[in-house]
């Protein structure tokens, strides 16, 4: 392609790609969660931050939208987690419900939520979907329900939503109008997650989506936008996942980085590549992380203190002094409050690569084992893993986080 013909090409560095952006990766995960809720299936996509979730939701909204189906896009940050009561919570849903397929002007919630008076919040939206929202909407429909680790923050109990949303799942052998309701769940948790009380079955139903990095064959939206800065835009883009991993925030960063930075050499690219992380991303890393991500996450793993930030830095450890040491995984373990360990556990093939940032210098020492010496007292939990699947590559921010940030 020549430079004449390229599109206007703008990086976009965290938060939700529009769907008509040039630079959209597609992934595995884009078919399978698309055909996954074609067929009818309960998703979910559970992983770590800015690894591209929400933009997947938008993607998929999109297509299945074209297929005629109606689809509600719920982000539960926007409902609200701090001082609200539950019956506010659980109205929030069923108003973004409502406003998306825009049946507001044949239902008052106000009026609807008060003649059905001693019921339950969980009880109430049961209630909604039967008999209002499949008898007002006659196609499938798919709700779409992004940040869903933020109901760990709420002051309330919200295992009856997960309850009602696995009967959802149960009704249809003996209710035939609920194959046409689907749900698809997005967030930094795992199943075990969502049902705190133990008592109760766990959340064990639907489909896992999994979310992996940027492989090179599949990243060539990317290095379309580079052709503006040099003839051999792939190699550029291998340089690049070759410090990144794939993940697609960074990636995404580091192209944005490239395009504004001068002249690209026709030889020694990777060599190149790895300069400029050093030199934009990795030295005086604080003060060079804008929009703020490896803060954020820094932040989270201190934020947990006691047991939880103990057993995270004795991680780090390990992996700092052995780096290509296999760590045993408990199979299908739970993990805290807030997925803390969702970001930092996962094992990359990538930490394992020479050249990779995970591999190079600066951090090692340093801030990690300053926090490990001030918990190691009290809070040395050796290695465990609570990360629920671990079989692909999920880029450079477990490779940061595992070797230098904690």
């Amino acid at each position: 392609m020549s430079q004449a013909n390229l599109p206007s090409y703008q990086y976009q560095v965290g938060g939700s790609l529009p769907t008509n952006a040039p630079t959209y990766v597609k992934r595995k995960a884009d078919d399978e969660l698309y055909q996954a809720l074609r067929n009818g299936e309960f998703c979910y996509v559970l992983n770590s931050r800015q690894m591209g979730k929400s933009s997947l939701r938008v993607q998929t909204m999109e297509r299945l939208q074209a297929d005629n189906y109606a689809c509600v896009g719920i982000d539960i940050t926007n409902i609200g987690t701090a001082d609200i009561t539950s019956e506010q919570w659980y109205a929030g849903i069923i108003d973004s419900i409502i406003n998306s397929l825009e049946i507001y002007d044949d239902f008052d919630l106000n009026d609807w939520w008060m003649q059905k008076g001693l019921l339950s919040p969980a009880n109430k939206l049961s209630k909604f979907f039967e008999s209002v929202l499949l008898q007002s909407i006659s196609k499938n429909i798919v709700i779409f329900i992004d940040e869903i680790d933020s109901v760990l923050s709420l002051n309330f109990s919200v295992d009856d939503f997960f309850a009602l949303i696995r009967e959802c799942y149960n009704s249809r052998a003996s209710k035939p109008e609920y194959q046409r309701l689907t749900f698809a769940l997005l967030g930094v948790a795992t199943p075990g997650d969502l049902i705190q009380d133990k008592r109760r079955t766990s959340f064990n139903i639907g489909r896992a989506i999994e979310l992996t990095g940027f492989q090179l064959e599949e990243a060539e939206p990317l290095a379309q936008g580079l052709a503006e800065k040099t003839n051999q835009p792939m190699a550029v883009m291998d340089g690049i996942l070759h410090w990144t991993g794939g993940q697609p925030f960074l990636t995404q960063k580091l192209c944005k980085l490239i395009v504004g930075d001068g002249v690209i050499p026709e030889e020694g690219i990777r060599e190149w590549v790895g300069e400029l992380v050093q030199s934009l991303v990795i030295e005086n890393w604080e003060a060079q992380d804008e929009p703020q991500h490896l803060r954020t996450i820094r932040d989270r793993i201190l934020r947990g203190g006691g047991q939880l930030t103990g057993r995270l830095l004795g991680l780090y450890q390990q992996i700092l002094v052995s780096p290509n040491s296999t760590l045993e995984i408990p199979p299908n373990p739970p993990l805290q409050r807030g997925g803390q360990e969702q970001e930092v556990v996962p094992l990359t093939k990538s930490r394992e690569q020479e050249g990779n940032i995970g591999n190079s210098r600066p951090y090692q020492g340093g801030w990690g084992d300053y926090q490990y010496l001030r918990h190691r007292n009290r809070y040395i939990y050796g290695c465990r893993g609570w990360w629920w699947n671990t079989k692909e590559v999920l880029g450079f921010i477990t490779v940061f986080i595992n070797r230098f940030l904690i």
